[in-house]
């Protein structure tokens, strides 16, 4: 047995339609945003995963070391994907950084094992480094979810998802909804959107980038607006193909899983079937408000 298998605390969590449980060492401390998505009630209901986090030093890890052995499926900066079957593998480690913070093993449907570095606990106060332990986009894909890199704002008690790339002022538009409109940030940099009974709702995401916002909380979605900077402020209604393209490069999509790719093309033509996908060139104005509102 580890020392880190001594003490240990079990939670279980809710992110959108997946309930998993999370045993893990008491040296390792869940980020805030991360416990938002507690589930108090824990043993009862249905438990759709179980995850088991130990810590060990990689030097006197053998199933790292094994690892040397074998070939990586796919190839990140800040990750490395080995399958045995229909399982995975992964060794984690930040950008930059050149010492693997994890190791991911799925020993089941419904089990992973995860080994933390011991070397690299100070990083699991992170969102970003604790969450990447679960692969969740990857659980998420067996529960037909899709991850949209976005401001998720709350207005009139519906969620407008604002979507682009890094830089582009996804939480600066959302914050104009703040200031003009009486709106509430969800999420400044990513909402989890899942159908129900034929209808898409956006839920919270427990990492929220460099907004700091982030709220448990479902909500229907009546738009997706897809933004540009410009010098003024026009707005269109995207016909399915420019929606599904802009859309597709906003996804969270585990690439090497061709399965899990085509099941994302999937759904996405779903949703665009279903939530109007509009582009909005805009400045940092209340005009540029106002006319989202307008067309909404």
């Amino acid at each position: 047995m580890l020392l880190s298998d001594i003490n240990k605390t079990k939670k279980c969590f809710q992110i959108g339609n997946f309930v998993f449980q999370a045993d893990y060492p008491d040296m390792i401390t869940p980020p805030k945003n991360f416990l938002l998505f507690e589930l108090k009630t824990n043993g009862t209901g249905q438990i759709d995963y179980f995850y088991h986090i130990s810590c060990q030093d990689f030097k006197q890890c053998p199933e790292i070391s094994a690892l040397a052995e074998q070939t990586p499926i796919a190839v990140r900066e800040d990750l490395l994907v080995y399958h045995n079957g229909t399982k995975e593998a992964r060794l984690i480690r930040a950008r930059g950084n050149e010492t693997y913070y994890a190791f991911y093993k799925e020993i089941s449907d419904t089990e992973t094992n995860i080994i933390v570095n011991i070397s690299q606990l100070e990083l699991f106060s992170l969102d970003t480094v604790f969450s990447s332990l679960f692969a969740l986009e990857r659980r998420m894909f067996f529960k037909q979810g899709l991850i949209l890199h976005c401001a998720y704002l709350e207005y009139n008690n519906k969620a407008i998802l604002f979507s682009a790339p890094s830089g582009v002022g996804k939480s600066t538009q959302a914050s104009l909804w703040e200031k003009y409109k009486n709106g509430t940030v969800i999420n400044g940099d990513r909402a989890l959107l899942l159908c129900n009974q034929n209808k898409w709702n956006a839920y919270g995401w427990p990492v929220c980038g460099s907004s700091e916002i982030c709220r448990n909380t479902s909500l229907p979605i009546q738009a997706i607006v897809m933004l540009s900077q410009g010098k003024t402020n026009e707005i269109c209604l995207l016909s399915a193909m420019q929606a599904f393209t802009m859309i597709y490069s906003q996804i969270t999509i585990n690439g090497w899983n061709q399965n899990a790719a085509a099941e994302t093309m999937n759904l996405i033509e779903e949703l665009i079937n279903k939530v109007p996908v509009y582009h909005l060139s805009c400045t940092i104005s209340k005009e540029a408000v106002d006319l989202l509102e307008k067309m909404l």
